[in-house]
């Protein structure tokens, strides 16, 4: 049969763990609240992410329509201004050739003026000759009921052009103005103009709703695995403890659904093992009281004399009891942080060895031999260290050993380095561990049905302590097994203790 192994400690578990608070440095001060029930709300996550996408879709179109429509109509307001500038070139270019085929200013040439008049209906003209006279008015004062002089000062919707002979005199100036926005525009040119704000109106729309599509098809997709994980937060907290995400990615929501995932399971067994804890520990303190209980009613009843033998009976499961309590609540105290940590250098080959050298009658008594071999390079291996913590560490290893190795058996406790750690090593020639029962090995009050069978007395808690002993150590536990043939159970320390706060979140 193949021999099997497991190992577990802190830096097997927590790899990347660089320490917690312990229970020392909390604060005194809690407080709790209970859940508050779940309320439908009027508008879901979906709803609001689309309606923020459709708000930011709307301003940016606003904006963009704003910006346009400004650069546009400054287009067709210049477009505009050149069209009115060569109309008045023209005129004044036609009315220099007539003034100068009819020798001056005849109703004949002034009548050339008409054309631009005519060339639309928002468009005034006006002509006059070079000392200010008014000669023609198109409709430039038609509203005041007379003609007037040009202003002095126009606006930029005025133009002017000279009317010069080719001698260069010039004998008069063309005035234009439009009487509305869309003075000198074409037919073909409004509509362009007009159909644009059309098209920049209709894709500011279509990009709205296109946003508010896109908005609702996002938010959905990002709300369905946060509704997932609401829920199976729901189900857990209603008991079905089994209940996951099944999320996985590499995104955000991914590693967020395994990690709940991860914590889901993780509290599962918690709460299977705090259960199976209450079962294990009401089972262990039966055990006593009930052996205790019916010695006294036999006593009472007469049934056994009051003697010292059966007053022993009842004491031997008085300490029984008491060794128990004991145990648990060291384990509770390590657990908790409330035992304190006293690291210091120590000669750990000399703290082994006697440990072996205290311990050898006892093991003797029990027709076992007890042996142990320095396998460090050196006589001194100086390691940081609690010495009581780790004395009673290895004290349970081999206690543990001695407890199920049959009579005529040995056990060797070896102590190495390897690198910047150390090994100690105790090793039996016991009943050994099935390999499906290795991971169990450190659980509280647990014991293989060959060790049950054997009715050595262990409290089932000492592997436990010790667990939690190296992990305050940072270092871990390996343990070797082949049923009918023994045990090794392999302690690594790091030489040098890391300057950093010990998590005992399990």
């Amino acid at each position: 049969m193949a021999r099997a192994k497991f190992e577990i400690g802190k830096r097997i578990r927590r790899a990347s763990d660089h320490g917690g608070v312990s229970a020392q440095d909390a604060n005194d001060r809690a407080s709790f609240n209970t859940i508050r029930p779940h309320t439908k709300q009027h508008l879901s996550y979906a709803k609001r992410m689309t309606g923020a996408f459709a708000a930011t879709s709307v301003m940016c179109a606003l904006v963009f329509l704003i910006v346009l429509g400004e650069v546009w109509e400054q287009q067709f307001q210049s477009y505009t201004q050149q069209n009115m500038q060569s109309l008045a070139d023209a005129t004044a270019t036609t009315l220099s050739k007539k003034y100068e085929e009819d020798g001056g200013w005849s109703s004949d040439a002034l009548s050339y003026a008409s054309m631009a008049s005519n060339t639309s209906s928002d468009v005034a003209v006006q002509v006059q000759n070079s000392r200010g006279d008014v000669l023609y008015d198109g409709g430039w004062n038609a509203e005041e009921g007379g003609s007037q002089p040009a202003p002095a000062v126009v606006n930029d919707r005025t133009v002017d052009a000279q009317i010069n002979l080719p001698t260069g005199e010039t004998v008069g100036t063309v005035y234009l103005r439009t009487l509305g926005p869309d003075g000198l525009l074409t037919h073909a040119d409004a509509n362009f103009r007009s159909n644009s704000y059309t098209a920049i109106l209709i894709a500011a729309v279509v990009s709205v709703i296109l946003s508010c599509i896109i908005g609702f098809l996002f938010s959905r997709s990002l709300a369905r695995p946060i509704d997932k994980i609401t829920k199976t937060a729901r189900q857990i907290r209603n008991g079905d403890l089994s209940a996951r995400t099944g999320l996985k990615g590499n995104d955000e929501i991914g590693q967020l659904g395994e990690t709940f995932d991860d914590m889901a399971t993780s509290v599962e067994k918690d709460i299977k093992h705090e259960r199976r804890l209450t079962s294990d520990v009401a089972h262990e303190l039966r055990t006593p009281l009930m052996a205790m209980q019916a010695t006294v009613e036999a006593m009472q009843d007469g049934v056994y004399p009051t003697d010292a033998q059966h007053l022993e009976v009842v004491d031997n499961e008085v300490r029984r009891l008491s060794r128990l309590v004991g145990a648990m609540l060291q384990l509770s105290r390590l657990e908790n942080g409330k035992t304190p940590f006293r690291p210091k250098k120590t000669d750990l080959v000399w703290l082994v060895k006697s440990l072996v050298t205290s311990q050898e009658q006892l093991f003797q008594d029990k027709g076992l031999q007890l042996r142990f071999t320095n396998e460090a390079p050196s006589k001194q291996l100086i390691a940081e260290v609690d010495p009581d913590l780790l004395q009673q560490a290895v004290i349970n290893l081999m206690s543990n050993a001695m407890r199920y190795t049959p009579s005529g058996g040995w056990v060797l406790v070896a102590i190495a380095q390897d690198h910047s750690d150390v090994l100690i090593s105790v090793t039996d020639t016991g009943i050994g561990i099935a390999k499906e029962d290795l991971p169990r090995t450190f659980s509280r009050f647990w014991r293989s049905d060959a060790s049950r069978e054997m009715e050595s007395g262990g409290l089932g808690v000492g592997l436990a302590v010790t667990k939690e002993i190296i992990d305050r150590h940072n270092g871990t536990i390996t343990v070797e097994s082949e049923l009918g043939k023994g045990t090794t159970f392999t302690l690594r320390i790091p030489l040098n203790q890391e300057k950093q706060p010990v998590s005992h979140n399990h």
